[in-house]
């Protein structure tokens, strides 16, 4: 296949240059790792962000855009009828990878606090093709909420597990499933939390095995993680 690439004046590594001078664009990152290249928002322009979303539809690849501010929405919703915006998670969908949605996520949060967090995940995860399913406020200062939803969590293929404070909830739930569980640390809680490090400390040397554990408040990165292990149990 490389020597026949070659032949054909293509790159073996599936390059492909679209610059629009402020961006260039990896339109065929799909092809090299089955997902397409995700908007990071924050930071650009409207005219920037507005930009790159409408070139990426233009050659037919899905969009998911993420902590993209309201005032894009309103603009992208504008020109076209698909945009998807959810206002707490920040994330702005057109288009959506094709197939079904398939096994089942859970994203878990500690407390209603942390659902900006879990609600980017959950985007993400339903983005790229996974059922999902979000229990909320079961964190460990009322521990018992916790086992009134057990089974429910134990059905899921992945569990995504939001909290800050602390960040006890993600090995209080490694103790009791069967299946990976994602850590998704907050930057909820009070002065000693320093902006979610002790919960990404915590869950970072938690005892409870089968624990992997993203950046603070990094949604996105928990929702994609959980896509390819639901992805590879699929296959």
């Amino acid at each position: 296949m490389a020597e026949e690439n070659k032949a054909a004046g293509e790159s073996p590594f599936l390059l492909d240059e679209d610059d629009l001078g402020f961006a260039v664009l990896d339109s065929r990152r799909a092809e090299r790792t089955g997902y397409a290249e995700v908007v990071y928002c924050r930071g650009k322009t409207l005219d920037q962000a507005e930009a790159i979303i409408c070139r990426m539809r233009e050659k037919g690849i899905p969009v998911l855009g993420t902590r993209a501010p309201p005032e894009l929405a309103r603009r992208i919703k504008k020109k076209s009828g698909e945009a998807v915006y959810d206002d707490l998670a920040q994330t702005l969908t057109l288009g959506r990878t094709a197939g079904e949605l398939r096994g089942l996520i859970t994203v878990v949060t500690a407390g209603t606090s942390d659902l900006p967090a879990a609600r980017e995940a959950l985007r993400t995860a339903e983005f790229y093709g996974s059922r999902t399913e979000c229990i909320c406020d079961v964190g460990v200062a009322g521990i018992h909420r916790l086992f009134r939803r057990l089974s429910d969590i134990q059905r899921a293929r992945v569990v995504i597990v939001a909290a800050g404070m602390e960040g006890a909830l993600a090995g209080v739930v490694a103790g009791l499933v069967s299946v990976p569980v994602i850590a998704l640390p907050t930057s909820v809680g009070y002065g000693a939390s320093f902006g979610g490090l002790s919960a990404l400390l915590g869950m970072l040397t938690s005892c409870a095995p089968g624990v992997s554990v993203v950046n603070i408040d990094n949604g996105f990165g928990a929702g994609y993680q959980a896509n390819l292990i639901n992805k590879a149990a699929n296959a």
